[in-house]
């Protein structure tokens, strides 16, 4: 019962005390030990030395139980006894006393499998249960079980291990059966059994074979198909170097071996882990493969900024992967991102640029490039002053919408029309620093009229529940932090019919939504079903799907 100790103890206490429930259920993973516990807290119930928390193991009970052959241990499988009459003969017995032992013993695995009829019949005899009769459930998912059951049992949930403590009762087996073994293929084989000590041993038996008495961890990762640690290592002191040309080296080198790109991406987020680790606590145990000093030389290699941000990009990868036709591709793709995306990166997959000043990539100077000149344009657009008017601009309390003409058939002068036209108020609301009801409010309005850094706004009536004095101060600091200047800001109410960036965003909804209804209603395979079967479609059941 590795790892189970919580469980073991509470069971213990109730031999020993002589205070046994009727009705346990073991829940847990596969492979954590639900029967096993099972079977060996029958052989304590009815061990012939007595009840007691320290079965024999020697008696005729006790080696019949493990042989499988004991008249009063029942083990059943639900998964292929689900109909209520498999369950009523199975109770049939239930009110004749123990044949050879102290107790009648019911084990049931998979119980959440009975049906629902299987379970009232099941119900009827935990509610009244004879004293000589213990029933022992086990079950991967006991979310399925009725309440009615699992009120009448006291459950007990066993431990998914960690691939660590799997890994040290492997090399207790290991010892024991005077096997020679590495701790880098242990440890991948407590990774591949993903919780489970049975899976970890059958694993483990495979190794045995498979390197002919020896289990390495080259011979465990070709058999498991496992990613080469030092291949690993190489990959990202590549990448804390700049160098793309060796990334893709040894990217090559990896392919050539048909791996799993899952679970190679898996191996390097681990790796990123165990370096952050390793730079803030450097005796912490971590889930890595890689060599101590590999781990040691990285951790000092690469900055603590440049990992975190590595590890990011390589846990987004984990999903793109299973996204892309193309798994090494894909790959690739995380590796060239954590090149371009690389603080000090003079290029997108160059050599390292390193300055005294604040580290940048040129990704992120356009990006703050234009940032920068949207917010000028924007700032110009909404808040132009008196002395900077020329001959030919509208007046100043003309009612105006970006990139349009005043009552007066005047244009606003080119700079103006042209930022307004750019920067429209959906572009000025996706860059405020905003979230929650303040956030709310500005995608529910319209921008109707600017002048002298005075901002006139029109909320939709309909979210005029939105107003509040905190609200709107917080709408109106945002836009002057964007903007890098005081404002005053007017809001009103009005009828909007959709204009607005909420609005504008409903709409290209809804017209998704009806161009997929759409395309479901003209789609010939669909008119089929529906002339041949007398089908109808549920609009409401149709999402488009980006």
């Amino acid at each position: 019962m590795v790892g189970q100790e919580h469980v073991v103890r509470a069971l213990v206490n109730a031999l020993d005390e002589d205070r046994v429930h009727h009705a346990f259920l073991f829940t847990g993973t596969r492979g954590v030990g639900k029967t096993s516990i099972a079977r060996i807290f029958a052989k304590a119930l009815n061990c012939a030395k007595g009840v007691s928390s320290e079965p024999c193991g020697a008696c005729d009970v006790c080696q019949d139980i493990d042989d499988g052959r004991f008249v009063d241990l029942m083990e059943v499988d639900a998964a292929s006894r689900t109909g209520v009459d498999d369950t009523r003969d199975l109770l049939d017995n239930v009110q004749y006393s123990p044949a050879r032992g102290r107790f009648k013993v019911y084990l049931i695995d998979e119980v959440h499998m009975f049906s629902r009829n299987s379970f009232n019949a099941l119900l009827k005899t935990l509610e009244e249960p004879p004293p000589h009769v213990k029933f022992l459930l086990a079950t991967t998912d006991p979310r399925k079980l009725p309440v009615t059951v699992l009120s009448r049992c006291l459950q007990f949930n066993l431990r998914r291990l960690p691939a660590a403590a799997i890994a040290v009762h492997l090399a207790m087996v290991m010892e024991r059966e005077d096997v020679e073994s590495e701790q880098a293929a242990l440890l991948q084989i407590a990774r591949a059994a993903d919780g489970s000590v049975r899976d970890a041993l059958s694993l483990l038996d495979q190794a045995v074979a498979y390197g002919s008495g020896r289990v390495s961890a080259a011979d465990v990762a070709d058999m498991l198909g496992s990613v080469d640690r030092d291949v690993v290592s190489d990959l990202l002191t590549a990448v804390a170097d700049g160098d793309a040309r060796r990334c893709l080296d040894r990217i090559g080198e990896l392919d050539r071996a048909a791996p799993d790109y899952e679970q190679v991406i898996g191996e390097v987020v681990r790796a990123l882990h165990g370096i952050a680790l390793r730079q803030v606590v450097p005796d912490a145990e971590h889930d890595t493969l890689l060599r101590a000093e590999s781990l040691a030389d990285l951790a000092e290699h690469v900055a603590p900024e440049e990992v975190q941000l590595f590890y990011q990009i390589a846990l987004h990868g984990c999903r793109d992967i299973g996204l892309s036709p193309d798994p090494r591709s894909a790959f690739e793709m995380v590796i060239l991102r954590m090149l371009a995306f690389r603080p000090g990166a003079d290029t997108p997959c160059g050599e390292a640029a390193r300055s005294p000043g604040m580290p940048t990539s040129r990704v992120g100077e356009a990006q703050r490039s234009g940032e920068t000149r949207a917010r000028s344009s924007l700032q110009h657009a909404l808040g132009q002053p008196k002395d900077r008017k020329r001959a030919g601009d509208a007046p100043a309390d003309s009612m105006v919408k970006p990139g349009t003409q005043s009552a007066a058939g005047q244009s606003h002068s080119a700079e103006a029309v042209s930022a307004a036209t750019d920067l429209d108020w959906d572009t000025v609301v996706a860059k405020l620093d905003l979230d929650g009801v303040p956030l709310q409010l500005a995608r529910h309005c319209r921008l109707e009229r600017y002048r002298d850094g005075a901002v006139c706004l029109v909320l939709e009536k309909s979210y005029d529940t939105l107003r509040s004095k905190g609200v709107e101060e917080r709408l109106r600091d945002a836009l002057a932090r964007y903007l890098g200047c005081p404002i005053s800001m007017d809001l009103a109410v009005g009828g909007l019919d959709g204009d607005s960036p909420a609005g504008r965003r409903a709409k290209a909804e809804e017209a998704r939504r009806s161009a997929a209804v759409a395309s479901i209603e003209s789609d010939p395979n669909v008119a089929e079903f529906k002339a041949r079967f007398g089908a109808t479609i549920v609009p409401d059941s149709i999402e488009p799907v980006d």
